[in-house]
Order: C-alpha cells, then structure tokens, then sequence
C-alpha cells in the first residue's frame, strides 16, 4: 500500500489549518471526553500526533494507529522521551490489534476510511467493556474543503444524522454531537463536529441468540 501522506508528513505540523484543527478538536476532547489517569487509549489515524500529544498527559497510554508510516515518524519524533505512547503502523480494518481500549478518539480520519460500517464495527471491537469512542471530522460539505484531485478522500464529511444511525447500528448508544470547530478555508466555513458514545452490551449487526 503506497503512503500517501508520504509527501505531507514532511510539513504537515507547519499547516496552519492542521495547527487550528487540532487545537480546537482538542480542546473539545479534553472538556467534553473524560479520561482519567488509568485509561488505555487508542488514536486512529493519529498522524503526526496533533491530537495525541494533547491526551497523552490526561492518561495511562496512548497507542497512535495510523498506516502513514512517514506520519508516525514525526510523530515518533516528538515522543522520544514520552513513554506512554506507542506509535503502531497497521491497517486494523484487515488487520487488528490484540488490545482493548477504553477510549478510542479519532480526528479527521474518517473521510479517509471507504467503509465507514467495517470502521464502526471495528472500533467496537477494539473497546473494553463501558468504552467509548469520540470522534471528529467535518459535517457534509460539497467536496470544496479538499483538492478534487486528491487521492485517499472517500466522504465530503458526514451527516449527522445518518452517522448517529451508523453508530447504533455498530451498537453504540448514549450518541452526542457537538461541534468542536470551525474552519474558515478560502472564504468558507466548515463546521466541524465531535461525536461522542459509549460501547453497548451487543451490536445490533449481530444475531440474536436462540432460546
């Protein structure tokens, strides 16, 4: 699979809309999530770190799942003398990781995911029981925020609505959407949201047991 944030890695903590974005999105998580000083914590599509290096200090452990080797690398970079996370290159969709979390946080990385079902149902897996998942990308927009030739975008952004449905049908409950920022990017404005909910006892994609 080629790497394509290969070329963006290099400046990607330069851009001054990636410094907004993950400002505001984290300071919407750390009001909004509550993390505590034992909590295991996963970050898909973590990148170079803008949104984990904020989380790292509120919690046990952080593991930064991204299949942009070159973005880890710089995130790699800035938490050399950090013990607490751990930098994990791998597709968890074909592949998944052998850990349950009790946070799962994801900013941005959505639209980047073709099957947004698989993705959900993922995320569940990867839960520990009473988990939850907070989850940041931008509200449906026309295809305007990203270049139309760039490669790996899947989704102009979410309905909520239509997200809060996904979300119950992987079996999350207790859904809430707030919005964490807002981006002004030649001359329009993109909401943001931050969508936050818990693991439930049993996802509604599987069968009901027999009596």
């Amino acid at each position: 699979m080629s790497d394509l944030f290969k070329e963006k890695a290099q400046e990607w903590d330069s851009r001054p809309i990636s410094l907004l974005i993950s400002e505001q999105i984290g300071k919407a998580l750390l009001e909004q999530v509550s993390m505590g000083a034992e909590m295991s914590v996963m970050d898909f599509g973590a990148g170079t770190g803008l949104i984990c290096t904020q989380v790292a200090p509120k919690v046990k452990r952080v593991v930064a799942v991204d299949i942009s080797d070159a973005m880890l690398q710089k995130l790699a970079q800035k938490t050399e003398q950090t013990d607490n996370v751990v930098s994990v290159c791998q597709d968890i969709l074909s592949q998944p990781l052998n850990e349950r979390f009790d946070l799962i946080i994801s900013a941005m990385a959505l639209h980047h995911v073709q099957d947004t079902d698989a993705l959900l149902k993922r995320l569940f897996e990867h839960l520990a029981p009473n988990g939850s998942v907070a989850l940041a990308d931008l509200d449906h927009e026309d295809g305007h925020f990203h270049p139309l030739d760039v490669e790996g975008v899947y989704h102009h952004g979410f309905e909520r609505a239509v997200l809060q449905q996904q979300l119950e049908q992987a079996g999350f409950h207790d859904i809430h959407f707030t919005t964490a920022a807002k981006i002004n990017k030649e001359g329009r404005k993109y909401p943001v949201f931050l969508g936050h909910c818990k693991k439930g006892l049993m996802p509604h994609f599987q069968d009901e047991p027999e009596h």
